[in-house]
């Protein structure tokens, strides 16, 4: 499968790179700056998602897939997380791209019903503006008709640097947590999570969550 990965020079997008490429998937990176990436045999492609002018279409364009891994902390811009959602859902069925998965936020997922984890007392106030743009981005994708076949993917309340270690559990909209009541995964099972769902297809427009 041919695959675009937009942020594929980030923490979690250049893992994703790497376990797409393992399974024998042709990777696209859509980057903003082509210097930072450095395996081989891939299609870099510059993508400023700053720029209003046509560098997402036709860097997406041909692509079976798009894999979307954003975040405004680097940029200290948030508001670029709901607007790269709204610009793909409306963008991609242009290009003739069926497909987009999305790197979720954990903050979202709910606790308890109706109380969702950005909202908790103990939940990282640095983390919150990334928690609530992400929420937005998710409200996009629920609430805008389009054909557009999304998965928004949430990954446990603590992602963590380190390899493949267990298998993992698929949620909905509650978050997952384990016996002792912690909610982790690895960014490299995270990875993995998202690849098995590129290929399985078996969540097509939902959130899903994913945890030890």
């Amino acid at each position: 499968m041919k695959i675009a990965i937009l942020g594929a020079t980030g923490w979690i997008g250049s893992h994703i790179v790497n376990e797409a490429k393992q399974r024998g998937h042709e990777v696209v990176a859509l980057v903003r700056d082509p210097s930072k990436v450095e395996l081989a045999d891939i299609d870099v492609r510059k993508v400023d998602l700053m720029s209003d002018d046509n560098q997402l279409t036709n860097a997406a364009a041909g692509v079976d897939a798009v894999i979307a891994s954003i975040g405004g902390r680097a940029l200290g811009n948030h508001d670029i997380v709901k607007a790269t959602a709204q610009r793909l859902i409306t963008t991609l069925p242009q290009i003739n791209v069926e497909r987009l998965l999305w790197v979720g936020g954990a903050g979202s997922l709910e606790v308890a019903p109706g109380i969702e984890l950005v909202s908790t007392a103990d939940f990282p106030q640095d983390y919150k503006a990334e928690a609530i743009a992400q929420g937005e981005a998710l409200a996009v994708f629920k609430q805008q008709a389009s054909i557009l076949d999304w998965t928004y993917v949430s990954p446990a309340a603590e992602i963590f640097p380190g390899e493949a270690l267990s298998s993992y559990r698929i949620g909905t909209e509650q978050l997952l947590v384990d016996d002792n009541g912690a909610s982790k995964i690895s960014v490299s099972d995270y990875a993995k999570a998202m690849i098995d769902e590129l290929e399985s297809h078996k969540h097509p427009r939902q959130r899903i969550g994913v945890a030890y």
